[in-house]
């Protein structure tokens, strides 16, 4: 059995508006650790400890630490888990509730990456949280549960930080000969790096990273999703953090779900009935989750967003 479960498939009356796509949500937020990532990290850290390793390295914003963290537990294989600076108090401590040993280090996760890659010994394995052909693989069932359900959806709605989740979306669109299926992908200003890499046709470092949406906060999307977007449909929709902030706090009532700002980029394109998702009958939304944030937390930046905004 994989570390990952088979997660439900809802419409969504609340996110579907008269005259717009009827939209569908794919409940990602429900996996045992509370994202997506389990999807990949799990199917990796699965083969990595077939292949005899003995310790698992990773870096991480927060959602594939805490993922790691998971699969590590579950496997009985310890885990080191080095984070930066900017990951919310509440993300290091579910890490280190999964038994992880947790290393803060670094303004971005780029510095923290680098400290995480230097710690390896001969029988450890680094897990990338984005950026590994293996974590693609384990993305991409989520399209085969689509499949499963006989459900095709006219478009795919999803965030996007450091590619991971698009990669591999696309990659199991491909494999069910879905490649008429556009993807939308969501950032938050700020984190805004496929979008800026799609403008200028080549892949762009970001200065910094200032949104609040701190999971999408790789400064630079993967080569492999740069590269899927010059051959699959990929839309590009960036929204504020403020909208995002908004979509999550509506999701909570609407759905009874707590998501994060990455998540709710996504959503806050389907609450806004946005013009990428116009001229298609049925969108699907992966409602992908992230457990990094307190409701307080969702509230406090809301109400400085706000502020900055006026």
């Amino acid at each position: 059995m994989p570390l990952h479960t088979f997660t439900p498939l809802i419409p969504s009356h609340a996110l579907s508006h008269t005259g717009g796509p009827e939209i569908w949500l794919k409940l990602d937020a429900l996996q045992p650790c509370g994202s997506f990532k389990l999807r990949g990290i799990g199917h990796a850290c699965e083969t990595l400890a077939r292949q005899g390793k003995k310790r698992f390295v990773a870096s991480s914003g927060g959602n594939a630490g805490i993922a790691v963290a998971y699969a590590g537990r579950q496997l009985s294989i310890p885990v080191t888990v080095v984070v930066p600076q900017t990951t919310t108090e509440h993300a290091r401590a579910l890490i280190r509730a999964q038994g992880a040993e947790l290393i803060v280090h670094g303004a971005v996760w780029d510095e923290a990456n680098a400290l995480a890659q230097s710690l390896l010994g001969a029988e450890d394995a680094f897990v990338h949280p984005f950026d590994d052909p293996l974590l693609w693989a384990g993305h991409s069932t989520l399209v085969d549960e689509l499949a499963a359900a006989d459900f095709k959806p006219d478009a795919v709605v999803l965030a996007v930080g450091g590619g991971g989740l698009l990669a591999g979306v696309v990659q199991g669109l491909e494999r069910h000969g879905w490649t008429d299926v556009p993807v939308i992908a969501a950032e938050t200003a700020g984190a805004d790096s496929l979008a800026q890499s799609l403008a200028q046709g080549r892949r762009v470092l970001l200065d910094r990273i200032t949104s609040v949406a701190t999971s999408l906060g790789a400064r630079q999307v993967c080569q492999r999703a740069f590269d899927l977007a010059q051959v699959h449909p990929v839309r590009s929709a960036v929204v504020t953090d403020a909208q995002a902030l908004d979509a999550c706090l509506r999701f909570i009532d609407d759905h009874r779900l707590h998501v994060e700002p990455a998540c709710g980029a996504a959503l806050a394109l389907a609450y806004a009935g946005a013009p990428a998702l116009q001229g298609f009958k049925r969108v699907l939304v992966v409602a992908c989750g992230g457990t990094t944030n307190t409701l307080e937390q969702l509230q406090t930046w809301r109400a400085a967003a706000l502020r900055a905004q006026a």
